[in-house]
């Protein structure tokens, strides 16, 4: 048996979400992924069952990044317009830092794995999200709202904006566009009026 090598393992992910961002997933083989990583075909085959199981762990894996990188300095009883202010600080962050990550994070949701994916979240993050809302509920700083309504009108923004950002450009597709943090307060100041009781 073969020992597992993490830094192998980090590779593996790191060029399937290259592969998957830049062909789609029809664009990732076991033999073209092992290609790009400078591996064996059958290395991979220490880490993953088959091409199924490893999209899915990559997406576990850049999941967990993405919701450790949120949770850095947060407190679920933190004032809610302080907490939400750190989340999207740390958010904006992480994808701005990790375009590969976002383009593939985006891809899965429109994907077939997504539904596979859905159930595997940290429970540790969502504990988190569930009690932060809950106590801001209870503090009357927030307005109870159905987790999709609510989800809409705290995030979207915000990934709509870092899109833009990583785009490079405007609406319009033509005048540049860089969200900064003025931007970011002016638009979570919205935000969070409309959140208000």
């Amino acid at each position: 048996m073969r020992i597992r090598d993490e830094q192998k393992e980090a590779t593996l992910r790191e060029k399937a979400v290259q592969m998957i961002v830049r062909k789609g997933f029809d664009g990732l083989s076991m033999q073209k992924l092992a290609k790009a990583a400078n591996i064996s075909p059958a290395t991979i085959y220490i880490y993953y069952k088959d091409r199924d199981d490893l999209i899915l762990k990559v997406w576990q894996s850049e999941v967990t990044r993405m919701m450790q990188a949120s949770l850095r300095g947060f407190d679920p009883d933190m004032p809610f317009a302080e907490g939400l202010k750190l989340q999207w600080m740390n958010r904006a962050r992480f994808y701005i830092e990790n375009p590969q990550t976002a383009h593939f994070m985006e891809q899965m949701k429109y994907s077939p794995y997504y539904e596979q994916c859905r159930g595997q979240v940290d429970p540790t993050f969502l504990k988190a999200m569930r009690d932060f809302v809950h106590s801001a509920i209870k503090r009357k700083e927030l307005v109870k709202l159905p987790l999709e309504v609510y989800w809409s009108i705290a995030f979207a923004p915000l990934y709509n904006l870092v899109k833009l950002h990583m785009s490079g450009k405007g609406m319009m597709g033509q005048e540049k566009f860089q969200l900064d943090e003025k931007i970011m307060d002016q638009t979570l100041k919205l935000v969070l009026k409309a959140l208000k009781p």
